[in-house]
């Protein structure tokens, strides 16, 4: 069956491409010219925080980060097991240890409680996943952190334009991570930014992204950094992108309405939104209420020509964070239920009702 809707597709109908031009006739197209600092003070300025520092991905955003709190062996990171790998692979470049906790039944997220349970004195940060643009409990996170001595690292990569209490995600915590691959609310193709609006850590990032570049000597480095610079190419595509950005979140929100009434009786739900949050649905996901459910469905939605995923496999099922006995129910019980639909701005009202026809007709 010939594919006809994909589970996401980037929007580019703006500028993109004329500034992807104006980059090539420049020559600026590595780690410098004028739209890498355009792009990060666009975010930035967008999101409310002081200082944003692009980088080449969302993953390497969320390691430097880590590297500029200082997290290190012996230390340990709280990462929620519901997530996608990168959360927890960037703990363990630092040569810290992963401490993985299981999520809340409702909105998905960090259950906050189970966390606390496995603080300890080696225990250095927490990551807060907004898992699938839906936030964190930031008030329960925030008062963790405060009692534990704890930083916050916000995981912002599906999160772009999701709010908690009014307030936009990657501003509550002491570092943000952001990610802008070509199935993100915005995209530059590849690309991340790390955000603060503590001065000396954006400082330290800024070192760090730039291969340890000492400030005041040309080709002097005085520490061991990292080539994770954003290239004046991706910023172009990202100052372009910054145009539509709120057009594009508001979309998302319509799709996941039309999801929503479209579904409306069949046996499935639709990921719910915490009262006080604005979910900006970078995926529209669903759960079946059967395990059993969930595969052949997919299977019957591929032969109609609709991709999609399943939802990210927890952490602790994967070889290299295995452990015995360590057991996730609520997280292991939304993931085997778990799907993402398409969720990509071109979507129309038809074109979402044609998908959940498909899946009226597998519970029929």
């Amino acid at each position: 069956m010939t594919l006809k809707y994909p589970v996401y597709s980037p929007y580019l109908g703006g500028r993109e491409k004329e500034f992807v031009l104006d980059c090539l006739d420049s020559t600026w197209i590595s780690s410098k010219g004028k739209y890498i600092s355009e792009f990060e003070t666009r975010f930035s300025s967008w999101l409310g925080v002081e200082r944003g520092l692009s980088v080449t991905n969302g993953t390497v955003a969320l390691h430097v980060a880590l590297e500029a709190l200082g997290i290190g062996p012996g230390d340990e990171v709280l990462v929620p097991t519901l997530t996608y790998i990168a959360s927890a692979n960037a703990v363990r470049y630092t040569g810290a240890n992963v401490v993985l906790v299981d999520s809340e039944p409702e909105y998905w997220q960090m259950d906050v409680k189970d966390a606390e349970r496995k603080i300890n004195s080696k225990t250095k940060a927490i990551i807060a996943v907004h898992l699938y643009g839906h936030p964190c409990d930031m008030k329960a996170v925030m008062e963790l952190a405060k009692k534990h001595s704890l930083f916050v690292v916000e995981d912002c990569a599906e999160a772009i334009g999701t709010r908690y209490a009014g307030r936009r995600v990657g501003t509550f915590g002491d570092v943000s991570c952001f990610s802008f691959f070509g199935n993100k609310t915005i995209t530059t193709g590849e690309g991340g930014m790390v955000v603060s609006n503590n001065s000396r850590l954006a400082a330290r990032v800024a070192h760090l992204k730039s291969q340890g570049l000492a400030a005041d000597r040309e080709y002097w480095h005085d520490a061991i950094g990292f080539n994770y610079r954003m290239t004046n190419l991706c910023a172009a595509i990202g100052c372009a992108q910054m145009e539509s950005i709120d057009e594009v979140i508001a979309k998302k929100q319509q799709i996941a309405d039309w999801y929503r009434e479209s579904l409306a009786g069949v046996p499935v739900e639709v990921h719910r939104t915490q009262p006080s949050a604005f979910h900006s649905f970078w995926m529209v996901s669903i759960l079946t209420k059967m395990a059993s459910d969930r595969d052949p469905l997919r299977v019957k939605l591929k032969d109609c020509g609709v991709e999609t995923r399943p939802l990210f496999y927890p952490v602790h099922q994967m070889d290299m964070y295995r452990s015995l006995g360590e057991s996730f129910p609520v997280a292991e019980n939304i993931a085997y239920r778990g799907i993402n639909l398409p969720s990509y701005p071109a979507l129309t009202r038809a074109d979402v009702m044609q998908i959940c026809s498909y899946v009226r007709e597998y519970f029929d």
